[in-house]
């Protein structure tokens, strides 16, 4: 899987944040809120997420509706499971991350790996 590019990630985010599906013309309506953009390159934008399996659409009417395949904090696992597996020594590679990470972040952590563990192991 490979990073989003600029518009990718602009599109993604815009879908992320709806909680109902979204047509091209809803996308980019947010979209060139920021900067101008034409129908007809969102459109491409959102039909290549979708064959990349990162978009699911529907029919309704003549139009698309769009959804993402799963939320941003899946996402974003999913890329930092990849980076590790590709990292040439993965405990070093963590242990650089956390390393950077401030205190508050730390102890969030810690619970998150507490509560992901399965009970009786490592105690």
């Amino acid at each position: 899987m490979q990073p989003f590019g600029e518009l990718e990630a602009a599109v993604m985010r815009c879908l992320w944040q709806r909680a109902e599906p979204a047509t091209v013309r809803d996308v980019l309506g947010e979209l060139t809120k920021s900067r101008p953009l034409a129908y007809t390159t969102v459109m491409t934008v959102l039909d290549n997420l979708h064959g990349k399996g990162q978009l699911q659409r529907r029919r309704r009417g003549r139009a698309w509706e769009y959804t993402t395949t799963r939320s941003s904090a899946q996402h974003t696992a999913a890329l930092l499971q990849q980076i590790l597996g590709e990292s040439g020594d993965r405990d070093e590679a963590l242990m650089h991350f956390v390393a950077d990470l401030d205190a508050d972040t730390v102890t969030r952590l810690r619970a998150a790996v507490e509560a992901a563990r399965p009970k009786g192991i490592g105690a």
